[in-house]
C-alpha cells in the first residue's frame, strides 16, 4: 500500500464528509495499493474507511503474489459479493462510490445498507490526488512521451511510402512501441488520410493516399503503466494554400495556449486563448472539441481544458493541448502535445517538430 497516497485520499474524504469510499477503478486501485488486476465481469473493490479499516474484495479466481497490508475478503462465484461489501458499511453514514462501479453491484449494496446511510459520487477523492503527479510519475511520463516522439517518426516514414492503407499503418503502431520498450498502445491509434482527417476519431480503413492529402496521426504508447498521447499532421507530396493557412493557424493556437500555462491560470482561459485564435480567423465552427484532457495512468483522467472547467492549474498537472480544424469532405489538421505544469510555467513533453512537413 502506498500510505502517502491513501492518506491524501482520506484527507479528501474527510473534507467532503465521506466516511467510506468504494473504489472499483483498477487504475486507481493499482495507484493506491500497487496491485494490478483486470477483473472482467467479477466484482473488484477497494473499500477505504476514514477510521483506517481498509478492505479489498477479491474473487478466488484473482491471482495474488504479494502482501497488500490490509484486510482481504475472498469470495467465489457462488457468493453474493455486494452483500459482503454491505457488511462493512453497517456503521457508515456517507459512502462515496467511484464513477466506474457497475449499477448491478451498487444497487445491491444500497439495498442492503442501513436506512441512515447515504451514497454519493466520490470519485473526486481519488481524482484530485491522481491529478498532481509525483516526481517518479513525471519521469515516467517524460520517458513515455520520448518514446512517442520516436514512434511517430517511424509512422510518418511508413506513410511516406504512399502504398499503405490507413488500417495497415495503424496495425504497425503497437509493434513499433513494443520494439522501443513500451508495453503497447495507450489507445487505438488514429491514422486519417485526406477527408478522413475531418473526423476527429476516425477509425482506419482501406483508404490510400493521394497527392495533396493531409495525414492526421494521433497515437500514444504505454510505458510502465503511464500513457503518452500526441498528434501531428503532415501532407503527402504537396500542400494547398488553404491547407498551409489552416496548419499554421492550428500551430499558432497550440503554441499560444502552451505559452500562457503556469500555476494559477485557469484551464478555461487556456482553452480560450487557442479557441479565440481559430475563431477570429473564421474557423471557429471547425474546432469542435475541447482543447485538452488530463492524462497519466489512463489516457483520459479527471479534468479537461475546456470552456466549462475553471479550475486553476497547479504544478504537477499533466494534460494535452490539441487544437484542431476540420473541413468536412476535404481535410483536417490537429497538433497535440502533452504539457507538465511546473512551478513557473510548463514543460512540453513532446519534442517532435511542429514545422509543416511534406512527405513522399
Amino acid at each position: 500500500m502506498n500510505q502517502q497516497r491513501v492518506n491524501k485520499v482520506l484527507e479528501e474524504m474527510q473534507t467532503r464528509g465521506i466516511d467510506h469510499l468504494i473504489i472499483s477503478d483498477p487504475s486507481s486501485i493499482d495507484y493506491l495499493i500497487g496491485y494490478s488486476n483486470h477483473p472482467g465481469e467479477r466484482m473488484f473493490v477497494l473499500l477505504l474507511s476514514i477510521e483506517g479499516n481498509h478492505v479489498i474484495f477479491l474473487n478466488n479466481l484473482f491471482y495474488l503474489d504479494q502482501e497488500l497490508e490490509m484486510n482481504i475478503i475472498w469470495y467465489d462465484d457462488t457468493q453474493d459479493g455486494p452483500a459482503l461489501v454491505a457488511q462493512y458499511l453497517k456503521d457508515a453514514n456517507v459512502v462515496g462510490v467511484d464513477k466506474n462501479w457497475e449499477a448491478r453491484f451498487l444497487m445491491r449494496v444500497m439495498e442492503l445498507a442501513n436506512d441512515e446511510c447515504c451514497f454519493e459520487l466520490g470519485s473526486i477523492c481519488v481524482d484530485y490526488v491522481r491529478m498532481i503527479k509525483e516526481e517518479e510519475e513525471k519521469a515516467l511520463m517524460r520517458e513515455s512521451s520520448r518514446f512517442n516522439d520516436l514512434a511517430i517518426d517511424q509512422v510518418i516514414q511508413l506513410c511516406a511510402k504512399g502504398n499503405l492503407t490507413e488500417k495497415e499503418v495503424s496495425q504497425e503502431v503497437e509493434g513499433i512501441f513494443q520494439k522501443l520498450g513500451c508495453s503497447g498502445n495507450s489507445f487505438a491509434p488514429i491514422v486519417a488520410y485526406g477527408a478522413n482527417g475531418a473526423d476527429g476519431h476516425h477509425e482506419g480503413d482501406n483508404s490510400l493516399l493521394k497527392p495533396g492529402d493531409s495525414i492526421v496521426i494521433d497515437m500514444g504508447g504505454q510505458y510502465h503503466g503511464y500513457c503518452s498521447d500526441m498528434t501531428r499532421t503532415v501532407f503527402y507530396k504537396e500542400v494547398s494554400d488553404e491547407q498551409r493557412k489552416v496548419y499554421n493557424l492550428v500551430r499558432q493556437a497550440n503554441e499560444a495556449a502552451e505559452a500562457i500555462i503556469k500555476p494559477g491560470v485557469r484551464l478555461c482561459d487556456i482553452d480560450k486563448v487557442a479557441r479565440d485564435i481559430i475563431t477570429e480567423a473564421g474557423y471557429g465552427k471547425n474546432f469542435n472539441h475541447r482543447l485538452g484532457h488530463f492524462i497519466g495512468r489512463d489516457i483520459h483522467e479527471y479534468g479537461d481544458v475546456s470552456a466549462v472547467f475553471d479550475m486553476p492549474v497547479e504544478a504537477g498537472m499533466i494534460f494535452s493541448i490539441e487544437p484542431g480544424i476540420y473541413i468536412q469532405g476535404d481535410f483536417g489538421v490537429r497538433i497535440e502535445d502533452l504539457v507538465l505544469v511546473t512551478e513557473d510555467g510548463c514543460e512540453v513533453l513532446n519534442s517532435y517538430s511542429k514545422d509543416l512537413l511534406i512527405i513522399g
